[in-house]
């Protein structure tokens, strides 16, 4: 049987109804696994155009698209740069709490009789049993799940609310689901896969490699230190600018510092009420405003392409959160910076963000609230006086260690043989306890990018699963020599690159990376760990799965 010819269909596509001359690298693969109806998870760059890659296809679809993204701001931007072309074809609509019942009915509507072709919803309406069953009766042909990591424990902004999204699309009837984002490392990308219940996907990772893209460290002994570097920044590079802090007050103490000293900043955090984030994130679009210091929370939904350097002025919690803070830089593919300030005491705020175990009395009176019958999270916040952050935290817990499960209509219940709530609430407890050593080998990891003579790019790509095989020439340490010299100084690989092995004491795990004498393997239950080469050889420390 002759197989059909993807590519030109869909560059006719990305020509006649997008205005685009030519597909980007790592598009082509993942639109073609969209069209064979696959299962895909794509993990491409900010700004290396996802979201094309199942728009142009959903055009040769049939039915309906869905697509699941977490911020109405960032639905919004990418329903406006649809529907200024003006073409049925690819006109989206929104189904949100940002749109009146009416307004709501209306988007159902122009999709069924065909006048619309993609519909932005967010898990919160398609938890609504009602609203579930309408989408169906829509026919999608595809469910497209934007800043995919979102439902993993492990990625930078978990969202609890996304944690049933698996179960939602079984509701929808099971299209084919294209899962996005711009950073996954591979502990990120197995609980995606495993929350979505994607089916064999296709996996594409490509584009990783900002080439436009300058990244700078420098250690700083003091706070003096940091701030003249800060300064030095801000005084010879192009604006805008992000500057990233680990606290709300440093956001806000940091901003007013600047000001003072000339440099006028805002500052941005999760702490705000959200007219005024919203505010300050439209001001800083629209270049009103040239420096902005924040917390991680200003992040998804920053569509600026101009931003000419993103600092850090504290260690990030992991190279997953750096990565993504990084890629809002640069995205015009002009030269861009990213300069990281760090201090040996920013690992203790690391350490204090990741410590506190849930209480072992609420998540057992949360088990026992499940077993008294299905319900739903408004239910369970009522019976157990719970936050809805602190829920969902203790659901994705409890349904990890098999106490929990979405059930009809997304009610959560109590699955066959799932332990009794006393011992739900110990199992919980300890799957807190390994997730808390895998993010603190996280944030070991983040302290060896920081202090690494090699090549950055193929130090932080490791990270990320990936193999650069040369360095990239556009860090630091690629600029001042020492890369090179460590490439030749590195000693012979006992395993190849992503090999799996096996520790004693550690368990089965995965070969990441090398770096002269010392390898990084990822353990599947104490996270990122950098041993000896010679003491593995010599002790027969791991063996080949």
């Amino acid at each position: 049987m002759k197989l059909p010819v993807y590519g030109p269909r869909l560059r006719k596509v990305a020509r006649r109804h997008f205005g685009w001359p030519s597909l980007r690298p790592g598009q082509f693969k993942p639109m073609r696994a969209v069209l064979r109806r696959r299962d895909a998870l794509v993990v491409l760059p900010t700004g290396a155009g996802k979201s094309a890659i199942y728009q142009i296809p959903a055009v040769l679809l049939p039915g309906p698209t869905v697509v699941v993204s977490p911020l109405l701001a960032l639905q919004q931007d990418q329903i406006a740069a649809l529907n200024e072309r003006d073409d049925p074809k690819i006109r989206a609509v929104r189904v949100s709490s940002a749109e009146t019942p009416a307004q709501q009915r209306e988007a159902i509507k122009e999709i069924r009789e065909g006048r619309a072709e993609f519909l932005f919803i967010t898990p919160e309406q398609l938890s609504d049993p009602e609203r579930l069953a309408e989408v169906k009766a829509l026919k999608p042909g595809l469910v497209a799940v934007d800043e995919a990591h979102c439902i993993s424990a492990w990625g930078h902004d978990f969202r609890p609310e996304f944690l049933a999204l698996g179960d939602m699309i079984k509701g929808l009837g099971r299209p084919p689901v294209l899962a996005l984002t711009a950073t996954a490392s591979p502990p990120v990308r197995d609980d995606i896969i495993e929350r979505l219940q994607l089916k064999n996907p296709e996996i594409h990772v490509s584009g990783l490699d900002r080439k436009n893209l300058f990244l700078e460290v420098a250690y700083c002994p003091d706070e003096n230190y940091r701030w003249r570097k800060l300064t030095a920044l801000l005084d010879s590079a192009p604006r805008p600018g992000i500057i990233y802090v680990a606290t709300r007050r440093s956001a806000e103490e940091l901003a007013e510092r600047l000001t003072d000293a000339g440099y006028p900043a805002d500052f941005y955090h999760g702490g705000m009420a959200a007219g005024a984030r919203e505010q300050k994130h439209e001001a800083f679009t629209a270049d009103k405003i040239d420096i902005m210091v924040a917390t991680s929370a200003f992040g998804m939904g920053i569509d600026k392409p101009n931003i000419r350097w993103v600092a850090h002025v504290a260690l990030p919690d992991s190279p997953d959160s750096y990565f993504q803070e990084i890629g809002r830089s640069g995205r015009d593919n002009d030269p861009a910076q990213a300069l990281l300030l760090w201090r040996s005491e920013d690992e203790a705020i690391q350490r204090f963000f990741t410590g506190g175990a849930p209480d072992e009395v609420e998540l057992r009176e949360l088990a026992a609230a499940l077993r008294s019958g299905p319900k739903n999270k408004s239910e369970l916040k009522e019976a157990t006086g719970l936050g809805p952050r602190k829920l969902g935290s203790y659901l994705n817990l409890l349904e990890q260690v098999g106490a929990a499960t979405t059930g009809r209509g997304t009610k959560l219940t109590v699955p066959n043989f799932a332990p009794l709530p006393a011992a739900a609430a110990a199992a919980a407890l300890k799957e807190h306890e390994r997730q808390q050593v895998v993010a603190r080998s996280r944030t070991d990891m983040m302290r060896g990018f920081a202090e690494t003579r090699a090549c950055r790019t193929q130090t932080l790509l490791a990270y990320f699963g990936e193999d650069q095989p040369k360095p990239c020439g556009h860090c630091d340490n690629c600029a001042e020599g020492t890369a090179a010299e460590l490439v030749e100084a590195t000693t012979d690989e006992p395993f190849p690159i992503h090999a799996k092995v096996k520790h004693a004491e550690w368990g089965p795990g995965t070969v990441m990376s090398y770096e002269e004498d010392r390898m990084t393997v990822l353990f599947d239950e104490v996270g990122y760990k950098t041993l000896s080469v010679p003491v593995v050889v010599e002790n027969k420390l791991l063996v080949p799965q």
